[in-house]
Protein backbone atom coordinates (compact mmCIF):
# COMPACT_ATOMS: atom_id res chain seq x y z
CA UNK A 1 0.00 0.00 0.00
CA UNK A 2 2.55 2.37 -0.55
CA UNK A 3 1.85 5.86 -1.42
CA UNK A 4 -1.82 4.70 -0.77
CA UNK A 5 -3.74 7.92 0.49
CA UNK A 6 -6.32 5.46 2.91
CA UNK A 7 -4.54 5.84 6.19
CA UNK A 8 -7.27 3.93 8.05
CA UNK A 9 -5.66 0.22 7.87
CA UNK A 10 -9.48 -1.14 8.61
CA UNK A 11 -10.44 0.32 5.26
CA UNK A 12 -7.60 -0.79 3.19
CA UNK A 13 -9.31 -4.44 2.77
CA UNK A 14 -12.18 -2.73 1.16
CA UNK A 15 -9.38 -1.41 -1.85
CA UNK A 16 -11.22 -2.77 -5.16
CA UNK A 17 -11.20 -2.22 -8.65
CA UNK A 18 -14.17 -0.27 -9.83
CA UNK A 19 -15.57 -2.90 -11.36
CA UNK A 20 -16.11 -5.02 -8.36
CA UNK A 21 -17.53 -1.44 -7.00
CA UNK A 22 -19.83 -0.75 -10.00
CA UNK A 23 -21.17 -4.62 -9.11
CA UNK A 24 -22.16 -3.23 -5.19
CA UNK A 25 -24.74 -1.04 -6.94
CA UNK A 26 -27.98 -2.52 -7.11
CA UNK A 27 -30.37 -1.93 -10.29
CA UNK A 28 -33.42 0.85 -9.07
CA UNK A 29 -31.25 2.04 -6.85
CA UNK A 30 -30.59 5.93 -5.51
CA UNK A 31 -27.74 7.15 -6.29
CA UNK A 32 -26.05 10.17 -4.66
CA UNK A 33 -22.95 10.94 -6.40
CA UNK A 34 -20.05 13.69 -6.05
CA UNK A 35 -19.56 16.40 -8.44
CA UNK A 36 -20.24 20.10 -9.54
CA UNK A 37 -19.50 21.49 -12.49
CA UNK A 38 -17.10 18.75 -13.71
CA UNK A 39 -15.44 18.89 -10.55
CA UNK A 40 -14.78 16.39 -7.74
CA UNK A 41 -16.85 13.89 -9.57
CA UNK A 42 -16.29 9.84 -9.64
CA UNK A 43 -13.94 9.13 -12.52
CA UNK A 44 -14.25 5.20 -12.38
CA UNK A 45 -17.18 3.62 -10.80
CA UNK A 46 -19.80 5.40 -13.34
CA UNK A 47 -17.83 4.48 -16.23
CA UNK A 48 -17.54 0.72 -14.93
CA UNK A 49 -20.98 0.96 -14.06
CA UNK A 50 -21.93 1.39 -17.85
CA UNK A 51 -20.21 -1.01 -18.62
CA UNK A 52 -22.19 -3.78 -16.57
CA UNK A 53 -25.34 -1.82 -17.25
CA UNK A 54 -24.93 -2.30 -21.46
CA UNK A 55 -23.66 -5.52 -20.72
CA UNK A 56 -27.11 -6.47 -18.33
CA UNK A 57 -29.33 -4.65 -21.43
CA UNK A 58 -27.74 -6.80 -24.08
CA UNK A 59 -28.58 -9.74 -22.62
CA UNK A 60 -32.31 -8.12 -21.28
CA UNK A 61 -31.87 -7.47 -18.00
CA UNK A 62 -33.50 -4.11 -17.44
CA UNK A 63 -30.78 -1.99 -15.13
CA UNK A 64 -31.72 1.75 -14.23
CA UNK A 65 -30.74 3.95 -11.02
CA UNK A 66 -31.55 6.88 -9.96
CA UNK A 67 -28.70 9.84 -9.88
CA UNK A 68 -28.36 12.68 -7.69
CA UNK A 69 -25.18 15.11 -7.36
CA UNK A 70 -24.43 18.89 -6.40
CA UNK A 71 -25.12 20.31 -9.68
CA UNK A 72 -23.42 19.00 -13.66
CA UNK A 73 -20.94 16.74 -13.58
CA UNK A 74 -18.87 15.08 -16.70
CA UNK A 75 -19.00 12.55 -19.66
CA UNK A 76 -17.71 9.86 -17.22
CA UNK A 77 -20.33 10.04 -15.15
CA UNK A 78 -23.78 11.83 -16.96
CA UNK A 79 -22.64 10.75 -20.69
CA UNK A 80 -21.39 7.07 -19.85
CA UNK A 81 -24.66 6.37 -18.26
CA UNK A 82 -27.11 8.28 -20.50
CA UNK A 83 -25.51 6.47 -23.60
CA UNK A 84 -26.39 3.38 -21.64
CA UNK A 85 -29.94 4.25 -20.88
CA UNK A 86 -28.68 3.43 -17.07
CA UNK A 87 -30.70 6.62 -15.55
CA UNK A 88 -34.20 6.71 -14.39
CA UNK A 89 -34.36 9.51 -12.57
CA UNK A 90 -31.75 12.65 -12.60
CA UNK A 91 -31.52 15.21 -10.28
CA UNK A 92 -30.82 19.04 -9.85
CA UNK A 93 -29.02 20.05 -12.75
CA UNK A 94 -27.35 18.84 -15.75
CA UNK A 95 -25.20 20.24 -18.73
CA UNK A 96 -24.37 16.88 -20.64
CA UNK A 97 -25.59 16.28 -24.58
CA UNK A 98 -26.82 12.80 -24.14
CA UNK A 99 -28.63 13.58 -20.39
CA UNK A 100 -30.60 16.35 -22.56
CA UNK A 101 -31.33 14.64 -25.05
CA UNK A 102 -32.67 11.63 -22.96
CA UNK A 103 -34.74 14.29 -20.94
CA UNK A 104 -36.62 15.60 -24.10
CA UNK A 105 -37.20 12.65 -25.37
CA UNK A 106 -39.08 11.36 -22.55
CA UNK A 107 -36.91 8.47 -22.26
CA UNK A 108 -35.41 10.43 -18.89
CA UNK A 109 -37.06 11.97 -16.27
CA UNK A 110 -35.66 14.93 -14.36
CA UNK A 111 -36.50 17.10 -11.35
CA UNK A 112 -34.96 20.74 -11.88
CA UNK A 113 -34.66 22.63 -8.50
CA UNK A 114 -32.80 25.36 -7.25
CA UNK A 115 -29.49 23.99 -5.32
CA UNK A 116 -29.80 24.95 -1.79
CA UNK A 117 -33.46 23.02 -1.62
CA UNK A 118 -31.70 19.73 -2.47
CA UNK A 119 -29.55 18.51 0.55
CA UNK A 120 -32.93 19.46 3.14
CA UNK A 121 -35.03 17.81 0.33
CA UNK A 122 -32.77 14.68 1.22
CA UNK A 123 -33.04 15.00 5.19
CA UNK A 124 -36.85 15.63 4.60
CA UNK A 125 -37.21 12.20 2.97
CA UNK A 126 -38.93 14.03 0.06
CA UNK A 127 -36.77 11.71 -2.90
CA UNK A 128 -37.06 8.66 -1.05
CA UNK A 129 -34.29 6.57 0.90
CA UNK A 130 -30.54 7.29 -0.16
CA UNK A 131 -29.21 3.63 -1.31
CA UNK A 132 -25.53 4.30 -2.14
CA UNK A 133 -23.19 6.98 -2.19
CA UNK A 134 -20.36 7.32 -4.59
CA UNK A 135 -18.00 9.84 -3.57
CA UNK A 136 -14.33 11.37 -4.59
CA UNK A 137 -12.22 12.55 -1.70
CA UNK A 138 -8.50 13.36 -1.95
CA UNK A 139 -7.51 10.99 0.87
CA UNK A 140 -8.86 9.07 4.03
CA UNK A 141 -7.28 9.80 7.51
CA UNK A 142 -6.28 7.48 10.14
CA UNK A 143 -9.41 7.91 12.41
CA UNK A 144 -11.31 7.67 8.80
CA UNK A 145 -12.34 11.14 8.38
CA UNK A 146 -11.95 11.98 4.49
CA UNK A 147 -10.13 14.86 3.02
CA UNK A 148 -12.83 16.37 0.68
CA UNK A 149 -11.79 16.78 -3.10
CA UNK A 150 -11.82 19.92 -5.51
CA UNK A 151 -16.28 20.55 -4.76
CA UNK A 152 -17.84 19.79 -1.61
CA UNK A 153 -21.69 19.94 -3.12
CA UNK A 154 -23.94 17.85 -1.52
CA UNK A 155 -21.08 15.64 -0.65
CA UNK A 156 -21.92 16.18 3.06
CA UNK A 157 -25.58 14.87 2.53
CA UNK A 158 -24.69 12.05 0.61
CA UNK A 159 -22.28 10.62 3.12
CA UNK A 160 -24.74 10.93 5.95
CA UNK A 161 -27.83 9.56 4.23
CA UNK A 162 -26.74 6.69 2.52
CA UNK A 163 -26.99 3.13 3.47
CA UNK A 164 -23.49 1.81 1.88
CA UNK A 165 -21.15 4.43 0.38
CA UNK A 166 -18.54 3.91 -2.43
CA UNK A 167 -15.38 5.97 -1.98
CA UNK A 168 -12.86 6.90 -4.70
CA UNK A 169 -9.65 8.34 -3.39
CA UNK A 170 -8.09 10.58 -6.19
CA UNK A 171 -4.54 10.80 -5.42
CA UNK A 172 -4.21 13.62 -8.55
CA UNK A 173 -5.24 15.93 -6.35
CA UNK A 174 -3.00 18.26 -4.48
CA UNK A 175 -2.72 16.87 -1.19
CA UNK A 176 -1.82 20.92 -0.35
CA UNK A 177 -5.29 21.37 -0.36
CA UNK A 178 -5.90 19.73 2.82
CA UNK A 179 -7.59 23.03 4.97
CA UNK A 180 -9.19 24.13 2.02
CA UNK A 181 -12.70 22.65 3.30
CA UNK A 182 -14.83 24.13 5.64
CA UNK A 183 -17.91 21.59 6.33
CA UNK A 184 -20.80 22.76 8.88
CA UNK A 185 -22.57 19.85 10.80
CA UNK A 186 -24.73 22.56 12.39
CA UNK A 187 -27.22 22.66 10.35
CA UNK A 188 -31.00 20.83 11.92
CA UNK A 189 -34.16 19.69 11.03
CA UNK A 190 -37.01 21.91 11.47
CA UNK A 191 -38.13 22.76 14.26
CA UNK A 192 -34.73 22.62 15.82
CA UNK A 193 -32.64 24.83 13.52
CA UNK A 194 -30.36 27.76 14.68
CA UNK A 195 -29.02 30.72 12.88
CA UNK A 196 -25.97 29.92 10.95
CA UNK A 197 -23.30 31.37 12.42
CA UNK A 198 -21.41 32.96 8.90
CA UNK A 199 -21.31 36.79 8.83
CA UNK A 200 -18.33 37.42 6.28
CA UNK A 201 -17.37 35.14 3.23
CA UNK A 202 -14.10 34.04 5.23
CA UNK A 203 -15.83 32.58 8.42
CA UNK A 204 -15.14 29.25 8.86
CA UNK A 205 -17.97 27.55 10.98
CA UNK A 206 -17.03 24.18 10.44
CA UNK A 207 -14.57 21.52 9.69
CA UNK A 208 -11.86 20.78 7.09
CA UNK A 209 -12.74 17.67 6.68
CA UNK A 210 -15.76 14.69 6.06
CA UNK A 211 -17.30 12.82 9.07
CA UNK A 212 -18.39 9.41 7.61
CA UNK A 213 -19.44 6.23 9.58
CA UNK A 214 -16.87 3.33 8.25
CA UNK A 215 -18.88 0.69 8.62
CA UNK A 216 -21.34 1.97 5.70
CA UNK A 217 -18.57 2.05 3.53
CA UNK A 218 -18.53 -1.10 1.44
CA UNK A 219 -15.81 -0.23 -1.46
CA UNK A 220 -12.87 2.04 -1.87
CA UNK A 221 -11.44 2.63 -5.50
CA UNK A 222 -8.37 4.62 -6.28
CA UNK A 223 -8.10 6.32 -8.81
CA UNK A 224 -5.71 9.06 -10.74
CA UNK A 225 -7.24 11.28 -13.20
CA UNK A 226 -7.89 14.79 -13.70
CA UNK A 227 -11.10 16.66 -13.61
CA UNK A 228 -12.69 17.81 -16.43
CA UNK A 229 -11.24 21.63 -16.79
CA UNK A 230 -12.33 23.04 -19.79
CA UNK A 231 -10.61 25.97 -21.62
CA UNK A 232 -12.72 29.22 -21.41
CA UNK A 233 -13.06 30.95 -25.25
CA UNK A 234 -11.65 34.73 -24.86
CA UNK A 235 -14.34 37.35 -23.91
CA UNK A 236 -15.80 38.50 -27.54
CA UNK A 237 -17.13 41.93 -28.12
CA UNK A 238 -20.93 41.45 -26.10
CA UNK A 239 -19.22 39.97 -23.47
CA UNK A 240 -16.83 42.97 -22.56
CA UNK A 241 -19.86 44.87 -23.52
CA UNK A 242 -22.24 43.47 -20.78
CA UNK A 243 -19.68 43.27 -18.63
CA UNK A 244 -18.95 47.03 -19.07
CA UNK A 245 -22.52 47.60 -18.27
CA UNK A 246 -22.38 46.18 -15.21
CA UNK A 247 -19.29 47.62 -13.92
CA UNK A 248 -20.38 51.32 -14.68
CA UNK A 249 -23.38 50.71 -13.13
CA UNK A 250 -21.86 49.29 -9.96
CA UNK A 251 -19.67 52.45 -9.83
CA UNK A 252 -22.52 54.64 -9.99
CA UNK A 253 -24.19 52.50 -6.72
CA UNK A 254 -21.02 53.58 -4.68
CA UNK A 255 -21.02 57.13 -6.15
CA UNK A 256 -24.89 57.13 -4.95
CA UNK A 257 -23.89 55.73 -1.60
CA UNK A 258 -25.93 52.26 -1.98
CA UNK A 259 -22.58 50.01 -1.65
CA UNK A 260 -19.69 50.52 -0.06
CA UNK A 261 -16.41 50.91 -2.17
CA UNK A 262 -15.43 47.47 -1.87
CA UNK A 263 -18.40 46.84 -3.26
CA UNK A 264 -20.66 43.59 -1.49
CA UNK A 265 -19.76 39.59 -1.90
CA UNK A 266 -19.61 38.65 -5.28
CA UNK A 267 -21.87 36.12 -7.14
CA UNK A 268 -21.14 35.07 -10.86
CA UNK A 269 -22.60 32.01 -12.90
CA UNK A 270 -20.29 29.98 -15.39
CA UNK A 271 -19.44 31.20 -18.55
CA UNK A 272 -17.30 33.47 -20.84
CA UNK A 273 -20.00 36.09 -19.87
CA UNK A 274 -19.27 36.20 -16.28
CA UNK A 275 -15.13 35.69 -16.54
CA UNK A 276 -15.79 39.02 -18.72
CA UNK A 277 -17.18 40.14 -16.13
CA UNK A 278 -14.26 39.51 -13.58
CA UNK A 279 -11.83 40.49 -16.05
CA UNK A 280 -13.33 44.32 -15.62
CA UNK A 281 -13.16 43.77 -12.21
CA UNK A 282 -9.95 43.38 -12.58
CA UNK A 283 -8.97 45.98 -14.76
CA UNK A 284 -11.36 48.55 -12.68
CA UNK A 285 -10.92 51.03 -9.57
CA UNK A 286 -12.82 48.51 -7.03
CA UNK A 287 -10.19 46.70 -4.77
CA UNK A 288 -10.32 44.56 -1.60
CA UNK A 289 -13.53 42.60 -3.06
CA UNK A 290 -14.77 39.03 -1.72
CA UNK A 291 -17.14 36.95 -3.44
CA UNK A 292 -20.01 34.12 -1.99
CA UNK A 293 -20.89 32.09 -4.94
CA UNK A 294 -20.99 28.74 -6.05
CA UNK A 295 -18.30 28.29 -8.52
CA UNK A 296 -14.65 29.56 -8.65
CA UNK A 297 -13.95 30.34 -12.02
CA UNK A 298 -11.04 31.52 -14.10
CA UNK A 299 -11.68 35.25 -13.27
CA UNK A 300 -11.90 34.78 -9.52
CA UNK A 301 -8.54 32.84 -8.92
CA UNK A 302 -7.08 36.21 -11.45
CA UNK A 303 -8.33 38.29 -9.01
CA UNK A 304 -6.84 36.96 -5.48
CA UNK A 305 -3.64 36.63 -7.60
CA UNK A 306 -3.50 40.10 -8.26
CA UNK A 307 -4.31 41.53 -4.97
CA UNK A 308 -8.02 42.99 -5.78
CA UNK A 309 -10.26 40.15 -4.18
CA UNK A 310 -9.20 39.41 -0.61
CA UNK A 311 -11.47 36.18 -0.17
CA UNK A 312 -13.91 33.47 -1.70
CA UNK A 313 -15.91 31.48 -0.70
CA UNK A 314 -17.52 28.71 -2.87
CA UNK A 315 -18.53 25.25 -3.07
CA UNK A 316 -16.25 24.19 -6.05
CA UNK A 317 -14.02 24.92 -8.63
CA UNK A 318 -14.88 25.05 -12.29
CA UNK A 319 -11.10 26.20 -14.21
CA UNK A 320 -9.57 25.77 -17.46
CA UNK A 321 -6.31 23.45 -17.90
CA UNK A 322 -4.18 26.66 -17.35
CA UNK A 323 -5.87 27.99 -14.30
CA UNK A 324 -5.48 24.37 -12.99
CA UNK A 325 -1.50 24.59 -13.55
CA UNK A 326 -1.51 27.92 -11.52
CA UNK A 327 -3.80 26.84 -8.66
CA UNK A 328 -1.73 23.45 -8.20
CA UNK A 329 1.64 26.54 -8.35
CA UNK A 330 0.27 27.93 -5.89
CA UNK A 331 -2.37 26.07 -3.47
CA UNK A 332 -0.58 27.60 -0.66
CA UNK A 333 -1.24 30.77 -1.25
CA UNK A 334 -5.23 29.86 -2.54
CA UNK A 335 -5.62 27.91 0.59
CA UNK A 336 -5.57 31.43 2.64
CA UNK A 337 -8.36 32.82 0.62
CA UNK A 338 -10.16 30.53 -0.95
CA UNK A 339 -13.13 28.11 1.23
CA UNK A 340 -15.33 25.48 -0.62
CA UNK A 341 -18.71 24.61 1.54
CA UNK A 342 -20.93 22.37 1.02
CA UNK A 343 -23.70 23.69 -1.51
CA UNK A 344 -26.31 23.97 1.16
CA UNK A 345 -24.10 27.04 2.84
CA UNK A 346 -22.92 28.43 -0.21
CA UNK A 347 -26.53 29.10 -1.45
CA UNK A 348 -28.28 29.19 1.89
CA UNK A 349 -30.51 32.10 1.39
CA UNK A 350 -30.16 33.34 4.99
CA UNK A 351 -26.84 33.60 4.22
CA UNK A 352 -26.64 35.30 0.90
CA UNK A 353 -29.46 37.48 2.34
CA UNK A 354 -27.22 38.34 5.40
CA UNK A 355 -24.06 38.99 3.62
CA UNK A 356 -25.81 41.20 0.55
CA UNK A 357 -24.35 39.40 -2.26
CA UNK A 358 -24.51 40.84 -5.64
CA UNK A 359 -25.94 38.52 -7.77
CA UNK A 360 -24.94 37.88 -11.76
CA UNK A 361 -26.62 35.30 -13.94
CA UNK A 362 -27.20 34.61 -17.26
CA UNK A 363 -30.87 33.93 -18.39
CA UNK A 364 -32.45 32.56 -21.98
CA UNK A 365 -34.19 35.07 -22.28
CA UNK A 366 -36.42 38.05 -20.40
CA UNK A 367 -39.83 39.63 -20.99
CA UNK A 368 -40.64 42.95 -21.71
CA UNK A 369 -42.18 43.31 -17.78
CA UNK A 370 -38.93 41.15 -16.59
CA UNK A 371 -39.70 37.84 -16.11
CA UNK A 372 -36.94 35.22 -16.82
CA UNK A 373 -36.32 31.97 -18.65
CA UNK A 374 -33.23 30.46 -17.67
CA UNK A 375 -33.88 27.04 -18.48
CA UNK A 376 -36.21 25.91 -21.59
CA UNK A 377 -36.24 26.39 -25.15
CA UNK A 378 -39.84 27.30 -26.42
CA UNK A 379 -41.04 26.47 -23.26
CA UNK A 380 -40.79 22.49 -23.15
CA UNK A 381 -37.33 21.32 -23.88
CA UNK A 382 -34.59 21.59 -21.36
CA UNK A 383 -31.52 23.14 -21.34
CA UNK A 384 -29.34 22.78 -18.78
CA UNK A 385 -31.54 23.32 -15.39
CA UNK A 386 -32.37 26.66 -12.89
CA UNK A 387 -29.01 25.81 -11.02
CA UNK A 388 -28.24 28.31 -8.20
CA UNK A 389 -29.37 30.93 -9.94
CA UNK A 390 -32.92 31.08 -7.68
CA UNK A 391 -31.19 30.90 -4.49
CA UNK A 392 -29.07 34.20 -5.20
CA UNK A 393 -31.37 36.17 -7.31
CA UNK A 394 -34.61 36.02 -4.81
CA UNK A 395 -32.08 36.71 -1.70
CA UNK A 396 -29.51 39.19 -3.17
CA UNK A 397 -29.22 42.96 -2.11
CA UNK A 398 -29.09 43.20 -6.29
CA UNK A 399 -29.60 40.53 -8.80
CA UNK A 400 -28.57 41.08 -12.44
CA UNK A 401 -29.32 38.50 -15.33
CA UNK A 402 -26.90 38.99 -18.70
CA UNK A 403 -27.78 37.56 -21.90
CA UNK A 404 -26.96 38.86 -25.38
CA UNK A 405 -29.88 40.62 -26.99
CA UNK A 406 -29.84 38.01 -29.41
CA UNK A 407 -29.60 34.40 -30.47
CA UNK A 408 -29.01 31.90 -33.28
CA UNK A 409 -27.19 34.30 -34.98
CA UNK A 410 -30.05 37.45 -34.43
CA UNK A 411 -32.66 34.64 -35.83
CA UNK A 412 -34.44 34.85 -31.83
CA UNK A 413 -34.62 38.21 -29.72
CA UNK A 414 -34.30 37.21 -26.45
CA UNK A 415 -36.13 39.66 -25.17
CA UNK A 416 -39.64 38.91 -25.73
CA UNK A 417 -42.89 40.38 -25.18
CA UNK A 418 -43.49 36.96 -22.76
CA UNK A 419 -41.59 34.21 -21.58
CA UNK A 420 -42.21 31.03 -22.90
CA UNK A 421 -41.15 29.43 -19.26
CA UNK A 422 -40.90 31.56 -15.95
CA UNK A 423 -38.12 30.81 -13.44
CA UNK A 424 -37.74 34.16 -12.10
CA UNK A 425 -40.34 36.01 -12.09
CA UNK A 426 -40.24 39.86 -12.29
CA UNK A 427 -40.47 40.14 -8.68
CA UNK A 428 -36.70 38.37 -8.19
CA UNK A 429 -35.27 40.75 -11.51
CA UNK A 430 -33.60 43.87 -10.67
CA UNK A 431 -31.05 44.35 -13.17
CA UNK A 432 -31.02 43.02 -16.83
CA UNK A 433 -27.97 43.60 -19.47
CA UNK A 434 -27.17 42.46 -23.14
CA UNK A 435 -25.03 44.32 -25.09
CA UNK A 436 -27.34 47.35 -26.19
CA UNK A 437 -27.44 48.01 -22.40
CA UNK A 438 -28.73 47.75 -19.25
CA UNK A 439 -32.33 48.24 -17.62
CA UNK A 440 -32.55 49.43 -13.89
CA UNK A 441 -36.00 48.12 -12.63
CA UNK A 442 -36.33 48.65 -9.02
CA UNK A 443 -39.01 50.74 -7.48
CA UNK A 444 -40.54 50.23 -11.80
CA UNK A 445 -44.38 49.61 -12.14
CA UNK A 446 -44.82 46.72 -15.15
CA UNK A 447 -45.35 49.22 -17.69
CA UNK A 448 -42.16 51.38 -16.74
CA UNK A 449 -40.31 47.92 -16.78
CA UNK A 450 -41.77 47.51 -20.64
CA UNK A 451 -40.78 50.74 -21.45
CA UNK A 452 -36.84 50.57 -20.75
CA UNK A 453 -36.27 47.01 -20.85
CA UNK A 454 -37.41 47.50 -24.81
CA UNK A 455 -35.24 50.98 -25.47
CA UNK A 456 -32.36 49.98 -23.03
CA UNK A 457 -31.66 45.94 -23.82
CA UNK A 458 -33.21 44.84 -26.99
CA UNK A 459 -31.98 44.32 -30.43
CA UNK A 460 -32.32 47.57 -32.37
CA UNK A 461 -33.76 44.67 -35.21
CA UNK A 462 -36.79 43.47 -33.00
CA UNK A 463 -37.04 47.04 -30.97
CA UNK A 464 -39.51 48.42 -33.16
CA UNK A 465 -41.60 45.01 -33.43
CA UNK A 466 -41.78 44.88 -29.85
CA UNK A 467 -42.68 49.02 -28.91
CA UNK A 468 -45.79 48.03 -31.36
CA UNK A 469 -46.14 45.20 -29.22
CA UNK A 470 -46.51 47.15 -26.08
CA UNK A 471 -48.09 50.12 -27.56
CA UNK A 472 -50.81 47.57 -29.79
CA UNK A 473 -51.38 45.65 -25.62
CA UNK A 474 -51.87 49.06 -24.00
CA UNK A 475 -54.46 49.65 -26.60
CA UNK A 476 -56.58 46.85 -26.35
CA UNK A 477 -56.26 46.42 -22.60
CA UNK A 478 -56.41 49.73 -21.31
CA UNK A 479 -55.83 50.47 -17.68
CA UNK A 480 -54.44 47.17 -17.14
CA UNK A 481 -51.69 46.71 -14.40
CA UNK A 482 -49.67 44.21 -16.91
CA UNK A 483 -51.05 44.74 -20.67
CA UNK A 484 -50.68 41.41 -23.05
CA UNK A 485 -52.24 40.71 -25.79
CA UNK A 486 -52.22 36.60 -25.52
CA UNK A 487 -52.96 35.58 -28.62
CA UNK A 488 -49.91 37.54 -29.98
CA UNK A 489 -47.97 36.98 -26.30
CA UNK A 490 -45.48 34.21 -28.14
CA UNK A 491 -45.56 35.56 -31.84
CA UNK A 492 -42.17 35.76 -32.09
CA UNK A 493 -41.04 32.58 -30.58
CA UNK A 494 -43.72 31.06 -33.23
CA UNK A 495 -41.66 33.42 -35.83
CA UNK A 496 -40.73 31.29 -38.78
CA UNK A 497 -37.37 32.15 -37.47
CA UNK A 498 -38.26 30.66 -34.27
CA UNK A 499 -39.38 27.69 -36.02
CA UNK A 500 -36.19 27.29 -37.94
CA UNK A 501 -34.44 27.58 -34.42
CA UNK A 502 -36.69 24.92 -33.16
CA UNK A 503 -35.91 22.56 -35.96
CA UNK A 504 -32.34 23.00 -35.31
CA UNK A 505 -32.85 22.16 -31.67
CA UNK A 506 -34.67 19.28 -32.57
CA UNK A 507 -32.18 17.90 -35.39
CA UNK A 508 -29.64 18.18 -32.20
CA UNK A 509 -32.05 16.55 -30.13
CA UNK A 510 -32.66 13.53 -32.34
CA UNK A 511 -28.28 13.20 -33.01
CA UNK A 512 -27.52 13.17 -29.77
CA UNK A 513 -30.34 10.18 -29.33
CA UNK A 514 -28.80 8.39 -32.45
CA UNK A 515 -24.77 9.02 -30.97
CA UNK A 516 -25.82 7.09 -28.04
CA UNK A 517 -27.49 4.70 -29.56
CA UNK A 518 -31.50 5.38 -28.37
CA UNK A 519 -33.91 3.27 -30.36
CA UNK A 520 -36.51 4.82 -32.34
Amino acid sequence: MTGSRVLNRALRSKIMSASEAAALIPAGSNVGMSGFTGSGYPKEVPAALAERINALHADGFDFKISVWTGASTAPELDGALAAVDGIEMRLPYQSDPACRARINAGQMDYIDIHLSHVAQFVWFGFFGKLDVAVVEVAGVLEDGRLVPATSIGNNKTWLDQADKIILEVNNRINPAMEGMHDIYYGTALPPHRKPIPLVTPSDRIGEPYFRCDPSKIIGIVETHAYDRNSAFTPPDETSRLIAGHILEFLAHEVKKGRMPENLLPLQSGVGNTANAVMAGLEQGPFENLTAYTEVLQDGMLHLLKRGKMNFASATAFSLSPEAVDDFNRDVEFYRERVLLRPQEISNHPEVIRRLGVIAMNGMIEADIYGNVNSTHIRGSSIMNGIGGSGDFARNAYLSFFMTPSTAKNGQLSCIVPMVSHVDHTEHDVQVIVTEQGLADLRGLTPKQRAKVIIQNCSHPSYRPALQAYYERSLRESPGRHTPHMLNEAFSFIQSWKAEKAAMEVEKAIHSGLAATKVPA
